[in-house]
């Protein structure tokens, strides 16, 4: 089977490539900048806005898995352009190509558009999947971890402080890269069972994780046991102002960004988890944890 990807030089991009290649799998992948050689995979150079290199990379091309996406942005154009625009041009060059399958990687912030701009995008970037014609499958992933993160890695550099704070009390799921990337290729092969459905995958773990609970879990995954503040959405707020003060266009924690760290519930539905017979999470949480945490020391970012 021979894959088109987008989003392969990222975090969750890098780990399909790794699972693609332990499948026997070939690889078409786009990347904005020159790569080396991986053996499996043929890089198209260019962008989710250059017609012709996505026209090169759906070619013939068996399934197309989307999972490139602007996560962070300081302005609404930003979310647009990446995840509205970037989308409705692969599709278009999907349908184009008479691509036969398409999964795309959306986000549990889909499910609460009004909450931020960069979950409207992924919202609106769903209908546009919906409404191709295309034989697609869409997946909301909770948060991801695992090694070369640097979103959740954010909560582990604070608990090596001993200090982790965390929004309002809450709960949310969570899920490992390598067991989304697992997923992401089961899908991959179309199917009367997986045909125009939306899943939302997680660890395994029923009703998720409160806030303090995986802020302790990160903490022992690094050796502490970190004292967990809840701050409130106006707390948070002042904190992404500074944030940006400081760190600029670096800013991890955004005014959008808070708008969806304060709601309650980024539990995946469990009326939406993939079959059993085609996925099951195979990474115990702690044991993952604890071996992104090794992973972010061996990198010296811990």
């Amino acid at each position: 089977m021979t894959l088109a990807v987008t989003g392969a030089t990222g975090f969750v991009g890098r780990t399909l490539l790794e699972e693609a290649a332990k499948q026997g799998l070939e690889v078409r992948a786009l990347t904005r900048r020159k790569q080396a050689k991986v053996p499996g995979v043929e890089w198209v150079e260019g962008d989710l806005h250059d017609r012709k290199a996505l026209a090169r990379l759906v070619r013939k091309a068996e399934a197309v898995i989307h999972v490139a996406g602007v996560v962070n942005a300081h302005d609404p154009m930003g979310f647009h352009l990446g995840n509205v625009e970037g989308t409705l041009a692969l599709v278009e060059a999907a349908v184009a190509a008479g691509a036969p399958r398409l999964v795309f990687v959306s986000s549990l912030a889909a499910r609460e558009p009004l909450l931020s701009k960069y979950g409207a995008s992924k919202a609106h970037a769903e209908k546009l999947v919906m409404a191709s014609g295309l034989d697609w499958t869409i997946v909301r992933p909770p948060a991801i971890y695992g090694p070369r993160d640097r979103e959740i890695f954010e909560i582990f550099r604070a608990a090596r402080w001993g200090v982790v704070p965390m929004p309002p009390p809450g709960r949310l799921s969570i899920v490992h890269v390598a067991d989304l990337a697992r997923l992401l290729l089961a899908l991959a092969p179309a199917g009367e069972k997986v045909t125009r459905q939306t899943y939302e995958p997680d660890d395994g773990k029923p009703e998720g994780w409160s806030h303090r609970e995986l802020a302790r879990a990160i903490g022992w995954a690094v050796g502490r046991r970190p004292w967990v503040p809840h701050l409130s959405k106006p707390m948070l707020e002042r904190l992404a102002r500074l944030d940006k003060a400081v760190r600029g266009r670096k800013a991890r924690l955004t005014p959008d960004r808070v708008g969806y760290m304060a709601h309650p519930d980024w539990v995946s539905a469990p009326a939406r988890r993939p079959p059993a017979r085609l996925w099951r999470p195979e990474v115990p949480t702690l044991e993952g944890l604890k071996a992104t945490a090794t992973w972010y020391r061996e990198q010296h970012w811990l």
